[in-house]
């Protein structure tokens, strides 16, 4: 389980198998939407810890990253390129702990909220 927390990306069966261990106190990380609020509200993956508009990017980024520096973070998105461009971002000022969600929750088959 630990081992896909160490990838650079992952996918959506992943992610499925991430939140159940997570859920069974078996992982821990943060699941982030970077997405728009209108999209969030359409529909998200349960599990998402926060949304972090990447509009707003510059005003929780910094925060997010001082928090979570010692913590793995997935990024997800609709379709996983916001959230790569958020990963890459973070990767570049040195968090080594994040992940991006490929493909985002459009190729998403678990549980969805509204």
């Amino acid at each position: 389980m630990q081992e896909l927390l160490e990838k650079d990306d992952i996918n959506s069966e992943e992610l499925e198998i991430l939140l159940e261990a997570r859920d069974e106190g078996k992982v821990d990380f943060l699941l982030v939407d970077v997405r728009e609020e209108m999209e969030y509200e359409m529909g998200h993956i349960k599990g998402v810890d926060m949304l972090k508009p990447t509009t707003a990017f510059q005003q929780w980024a910094q925060e997010l990253f001082d928090e979570t520096k010692e913590k793995k973070v997935i990024f997800t998105c609709r379709t996983g390129s916001r959230s790569g461009q958020v990963q890459h971002v973070f990767k570049q000022h040195g968090h080594t702990g994040v992940l991006n969600h490929f493909g985002g929750i459009v190729t998403y088959h678990g549980e969805i909220e509204k």
